[in-house]
C-alpha cells in the first residue's frame, strides 16, 4: 500500500503496479474465456437469439396476462449471423474474451483500485467503506445481468425483426452482433455503479442530496434519453429499461443524504 507521505512519482509507480495487476487478472480471466469458446458463444452470446430465451418467455406470458399485443411472442427471430471478413470470427473471439475477462475479473480490479485509494483515507473512513468491493461488484453484476437479460433481448427482438421491405433479409455480421451484446452488457454494468459514484461525489462535496432532488425532473429526461439510446425505439422497451435506472437514482439520493448528514455532523 502507498504511504500518505509518498512523493508524486512514487504514487504513479504504485498506480502503475495496481494497473498491471488488474490487466494481468483480466488477461488470465480472458484466456479462460478464450478456451471456453463453445460455452461463451453457443450458450451465452447466442442465447438471446433463441426463442426459448427466458426473457422472451417472461415477456410473452406478461403480454398474455395483461392482454397486450402479443408482439413479444414469436416462433423465431428472423435473422442469421454471418462472418463477412477474413478475420471476423477470430476478432470477435478475441474481443469477446477480453470483455468476459473484464467482467469476471471486475471484483479484483476494484480491489486493486481500493488498495491504491484507501491509504489516503482516515482509519475510520476505511472501516466504514470496507463493503465497497462487495457492494460495487454486486451492483456491477446486477447491471451485467440486466444488460444481458433485458437490454440485449429487447434490442435483438426489435432490430432482428425490423424490415423496410420483404426483399431484404437480415444477415447480421458477427462483429456487429457481438458488439451489440458486449455494449449492452458493459454499459448496463457501469450504469449500475451510479450509487457508488454518488457516494464518493457526495463524500468530496461535489454533489448534495438537495442538488439531486432539485434536478430530479432533468434526470428523468436524461434517463429516458439514455433508455432511448441503449434500447430499440419502442415505448414498452424504453419504460422497462428506464424504471430500474430511476430506482437507482432514488437510491443514490438516499445514499447522498446519509453521507451528507454524516459529513455535516463531523
Amino acid at each position: 500500500m502507498a504511504d500518505k507521505s509518498m512523493p508524486f512519482l512514487q504514487h504513479l509507480e504504485e498506480l502503475r503496479w495496481h494497473l498491471i495487476r488488474s490487466i494481468l487478472a483480466i488477461v488470465i480471466a480472458g484466456s479462460i474465456a478464450f478456451f471456453a469458446k463453445d460455452f461463451i458463444f453457443d450458450t451465452i452470446l447466442f442465447g438471446p437469439k433463441k426463442q426459448d430465451f427466458p426473457t422472451y418467455k417472461w415477456l410473452c406470458s406478461a403480454a398474455h396476462f395483461i392482454g397486450m399485443d402479443e408482439g413479444f411472442c414469436f416462433d423465431e427471430l428472423p435473422f442469421r449471423v454471418q462472418s463477412r471478413t477474413v478475420a471476423g470470427q477470430f476478432s470477435a473471439h478475441i474481443w469477446t474474451s477480453i470483455t468476459a475477462g473484464f467482467i469476471f475479473a471486475f471484483p479484483y480490479v476494484i480491489y486493486q483500485l481500493w488498495l491504491f485509494v484507501s491509504p489516503g483515507l482516515l482509519s475510520k473512513e476505511r472501516r466504514k467503506a470496507r463493503g465497497f468491493i462487495v457492494i460495487s461488484s454486486l451492483l456491477f453484476f446486477m447491471g451485467v445481468a440486466f444488460g444481458y437479460y433485458i437490454i440485449t433481448p429487447l434490442s435483438l427482438r426489435f432490430l432482428g425483426s425490423y424490415s423496410v421491405s420483404s426483399e431484404v433479409f437480415n444477415d447480421f455480421d458477427l462483429g456487429s452482433y457481438t458488439s451489440l451484446v458486449r455494449a449492452s452488457i458493459l454499459s448496463a454494468g457501469l450504469i449500475f455503479e451510479l450509487p457508488i459514484l454518488v457516494y464518493f461525489l457526495t463524500k468530496i462535496g461535489l454533489i448534495t442530496p438537495t442538488f439531486m432532488r432539485k434536478y430530479r425532473k432533468i434526470s428523468i429526461v436524461l434517463v429516458l434519453t439514455l433508455s432511448a439510446i441503449i434500447t430499440p425505439p419502442d415505448i414498452a422497451s424504453q419504460i422497462i429499461v428506464a424504471i430500474p435506472i430511476m430506482i437507482l437514482y432514488e437510491v443514490s439520493i438516499f445514499i447522498s443524504k446519509m453521507v451528507y448528514k454524516k459529513e455535516q455532523s463531523q
